[in-house]
């Protein structure tokens, strides 16, 4: 299950005619933050005038032409005249309602400019009736809050209130509402409904019962948010995801030979590797070759020879598997790297035989299985310098102490530091205990760390490289992205 997903989302604080608000741009930033993670394309806005709200949301209209769902977010001043609904630019006119209107953002131009694209599900989500900033410069009455709206097919409004209503800025960092979303919004494999339940009831319980959030809707389908590994992806069963659960059948030869690979003995495994030919191979089942996959890649770390030659003799081995399967096979090693048996990711990817197997990248006859990982991938992208299975070429920048017979100081990764102590109570000015690698071991071993392909890594050091052969590099520390 493949999903395209974007995202434009816009926080409004420091309006210049209308009161200033504290939360919206940290909404704007933690709804971006979130999103990203649960596997949008996000274009982010803060303290947008007239001008840039309509351009980016032409732009947004664009994106959505081959994307499956859309979401628009909103955190600001809203208001409603005659019936309809505007989102305040910073730049708003507030001397009469004609000037409000024509120099703000209608909601009714977003919901259309949403609706003419081709997309299956779109999520409008509002935190935009804090008060209404307006209501002196006009001489009528104003009604509060925003009015109730019609949601096309394929639609879910969220209100941070319902209509008619005020929202509470919020006392902490985010709005009230927006803080109740980001405590539900990536629960894993919760419906769009039922997040929004939970949202219901959290701000409920922080106002008092106050504010009351409402959403109208006419989604035709089901939408996650955050899906679990199991609903993310489809091609194999639960049982060969979380193998742990996978019931070995000693009928069946596939299963023989995972039984043999479980057993962690070499005399055991790297018989039953050697008969797994092409001919054989091409015989089992999807989720049997998935979960032999698991297995080959996990005696390969075990050290077993057969398993290192299986995968690196892969492209050879399988000339003749049929496409599927030998795509099974292989997105069953990769799964290996990253997964654990019970299907969840580990918190340090299982990096042993990492190089080789991502050197398998380099053939286009094994795309689908990297495009495969990095879709089991994507909802982790925060744990990642570079999601793995993309073909991203990355500069590692290592700082050297050359008084200090070239102790590794600072490794930098887009111009940032990644390097840096596993122990939590670790201080400026601690002693360091080094060890020495040759500068081959040390580059392989940042590549393992980095998760990146040792092929797509450019080393500089600062120095001539050429005069450098070792490194001393600290014990504990590391360049991992923190969990």
């Amino acid at each position: 299950m493949s999903r395209s997903l974007s995202a434009l989302v816009i926080g409004n604080a420091k309006y210049a005619h209308a009161s200033k608000l504290k939360n919206p741009g940290h909404d704007a930033e933690d709804v971006a933050e979130v999103l990203e993670r649960c596997g949008f394309d996000v274009t982010l806005l803060n303290d947008a005038t007239h001008r840039q709200m309509d351009k980016t949301l032409k732009r947004f209209k664009a994106t959505l032409a081959d994307q499956d769902v859309g979401l628009f977010f909103f955190a600001g001043h809203g208001f409603q005249i005659d019936g309809d609904n505007y989102l305040a630019a910073v730049d708003t006119e507030v001397e009469d309602e004609i000037d409000a209107k024509h120099s703000s953002l209608s909601l009714n131009r977003v919901i259309a400019q949403m609706e003419k694209t081709d997309t299956s599900t779109n999520i409008i989500i509002l935190d935009a009736c804090r008060d209404n900033p307006f209501e002196r410069s006009w001489h009528r009455g104003v009604a509060r809050g925003l009015a109730a709206v019609y949601a096309p097919r394929g639609t879910m409004i969220a209100f941070s209130t319902s209509p008619g209503q005020f929202a509470d800025d919020g006392k902490g960092r985010n709005g009230a509402y927006t803080a109740a979303l980001l405590e539900h919004i990536d629960a894993q494999d919760c419906s769009i409904e039922a997040m929004f339940k939970r949202v219901r009831n959290t701000l409920s319980a922080a106002t008092s019962g106050k504010q009351i959030s409402w959403e109208h809707t006419s989604l035709a389908g089901e939408f996650y948010f955050n899906l679990g590994i199991a609903k993310l992806i489809t091609e194999y069963g639960p049982t060969a995801l979380s193998d742990a659960l996978f019931v070995l059948d000693e009928a069946r030869t596939s299963h023989k030979a995972i039984k043999k690979l479980k057993s962690l003995t070499w005399p055991t495994q790297n018989p039953a590797i050697d008969t797994l030919k092409g001919p054989v191979l091409a015989k089992f089942a999807t989720d049997s070759l998935f979960v032999l996959g698991r297995n080959i890649y996990q005696s390969a770390c075990g050290h077993s020879n057969s398993a290192v030659g299986f995968i690196n003799a892969f492209a050879d081995r399988t000339t003749a598997v049929p496409g599927v399967k030998r795509k099974a096979l292989l997105d069953g090693m990769l799964f290996e790297i990253f997964f654990d048996s019970a299907g969840e990711v580990r918190d340090d990817p299982k990096d042993d035989k990492f190089n080789e197997v991502f050197a398998l990248q380099k053939h286009k006859e094994f795309a689908d299985s990297f495009a495969f990982i990095s879709r089991c991938l994507l909802p982790e992208i925060g744990r990642f310098h570079v999601l793995p299975g993309k073909e991203q070429p990355t500069a590692v920048d290592v700082t050297l102490d050359a008084k200090a017979d070239n102790a590794v100081k600072k490794i930098f990764v887009g111009g940032a530091n990644v390097l840096g102590s596993v122990d939590a109570d670790f201080k400026e000015g601690d002693k360091i205990v080094h060890r020495t690698l040759d500068r081959d071991d040390f580059e392989d071993w940042i590549a393992r760390q980095l998760v990146i392909p040792r092929r797509l890594l450019t080393f500089s050091y600062g120095k001539p490289a050429k005069g450098i052969a070792s490194v001393r590099f600290p014990y504990g520390w590391s360049c991992r992205m923190p969990t």
